[in-house]
């Protein structure tokens, strides 16, 4: 299925180096990279964006399920693997075709057992490795997944450590004895994905959701319906003259949706009411053009239904979601469909940061697997990871894959090593590594 990871992007490796193992024989899978053959159980393992669904007619995770029930036995068997965290848009609330009512008419709880049953493999195999015991797992929230509740993952994963935020809908995730780390979704710092506690209070109170869940309902829509042109043509938006700051922005905005629509074409209105909502404070049926901004005059004021304002509450915002380092609204808008900036932010936030302890950082998010070695603000190397995915159809880059901390020892030539790894076809190739002395 086509991916749509929605607006860290709007719509989302290099192989340094390659490391394949092959099959023993026709019954046994390749080597894992997690069985070192040592007995020292001190690695770290690094998944996210799974993006299970509750009906597999269209969600973008299917074929790589039984990959994933595999990896997982085998990560439970391993005698090295000591901890594995789950970085977010592990259950997928969002990547549902707008005209499909999301809860069924019924709350979250009902949802999440839905997606549950619906990969009753993977969930199992996840609940095998926490009943265990012998192995830490640790879920951190996405924006897939930003308003599913501590209490709704605890019912299908009971036992799981979770990371979060005071914020519903955030968390990083640093291990007790490994204050340098630092594992987070990375959704915090997307002007469209980040959790939205200010806007359309009146008209869905409480809400958090942002623009990108709208967007994310449409693009799923597109993609059931395979078009491949607008019925509609969207109404031309001209710079106001005579605005100000806030105008400005609301202009910016309206190009990036200028483009979504143009990039993920539906068969429908722009007037059509085809949203069906009844998630997290929305209850109404919403139309694209409740999303867009338009004006009523060329070159006069620009204004738009939903999301009214956000454009001069993002500074707020991003107090109130805790970003360490405040982005201007103007680069965030500009930047919300650039994949690279996902990369870029984690050395803004985290080494370029003096207030930052982190050496070494993984986000998720964009669906890029790879290895950015850094330098932070004392000079000291530093390494960025990003976990990639496990969708089916991944355009950015590769799928499945994951990453793999492993501390140093006590042996003062010992350092940190950081590795991507891809895993298809029951074969594990090693797609990126560094190293890193703490």
């Amino acid at each position: 299925m086509k991916t749509i990871k929605v607006l860290t992007l709007l719509l989302g490796a290099i192989a340094l180096s390659i490391a394949g193992c092959e099959k023993n024989n026709q019954d046994e899978q390749s080597v894992a990279p997690f069985n070192n053959g040592s007995a020292v159980r001190n690695e770290i393992v690094v998944i996210s964006d799974l993006h299970m669904g509750a009906n597999l007619d269209y969600s973008e995770i299917n074929h790589n399920l039984k990959p994933l029930e595999d990896f997982l036995a085998s990560l439970k068997s391993s005698p090295n693997v000591k901890e594995l965290v789950i970085a977010g848009d592990l259950v997928d609330e969002w990547f549902v075709p707008a005209d499909v009512n999301t809860y069924d008419g019924k709350d979250q709880a009902d949802f999440v057992k839905r997606v549950a049953s619906t990969n009753q493999g993977v969930v199992d195999a996840f609940n095998n490795i926490i009943k265990e015991g012998k192995i830490k797992v640790t879920y951190v929230p996405g924006n897939h997944d930003l308003t599913i509740t501590p209490e709704n993952i605890n019912l299908i994963l009971p036992g799981i450590n979770q990371a979060r935020d005071q914020q519903l809908g955030l968390g990083t995730y640093t291990p007790s004895d490994f204050p340098a780390l630092a594992i987070e979704h990375s959704h915090r710092y997307n002007y469209f994905c980040a959790p939205d506690m200010l806007s359309n209070q009146t008209e869905a109170p409480g809400t958090i959701l942002p623009a990108g869940y709208f967007f994310t309902r449409i693009g799923a829509l597109h993609v059931k319906q395979k078009c491949t042109q607008n019925l509609d043509v969207l109404p031309a938006v001209t710079p106001n003259l005579q605005g100000d700051a806030s105008q400005k922005l609301m202009y910016a905005y309206w190009q990036i949706w200028k483009w979504a629509m143009g990039y993920l074409p539906i068969n429908n209105h722009f007037s059509e009411n085809i949203i069906i909502t009844g998630v997290n404070g929305f209850n109404g049926v919403y139309s694209v053009n409740d999303l867009i901004p338009y004006q009523s005059t060329t070159d006069g004021p620009i204004s738009v239904k939903l999301f009214n304002g956000a454009q001069d509450n993002w500074e707020a915002r991003q107090t109130k979601n805790n970003v360490a380092v405040h982005i201007p609204v103007d680069h965030a808008i500009a930047n919300s469909s650039n994949a690279d900036e996902t990369d870029n932010l984690a050395i803004k936030e985290y080494f370029q940061n003096p207030n930052s302890d982190k050496r070494i950082v993984v986000f998720g998010h964009n669906h890029r697997a790879t290895i950015i070695p850094s330098y932070n603000f004392k000079g000291q190397k530093s390494i960025y990871a990003n976990s990639g995915t496990w969708i089916d159809s991944n355009p950015g880059g590769a799928t499945p894959t994951f990453v793999i901390i492993t501390p140093q020892n006590d042996d003062s030539g010992s350092e940190t090593k950081v590795e991507v790894y891809n895993f298809e076809k029951e074969v594990y190739t090693q797609m990126a590594m560094n190293t890193v002395r703490l």
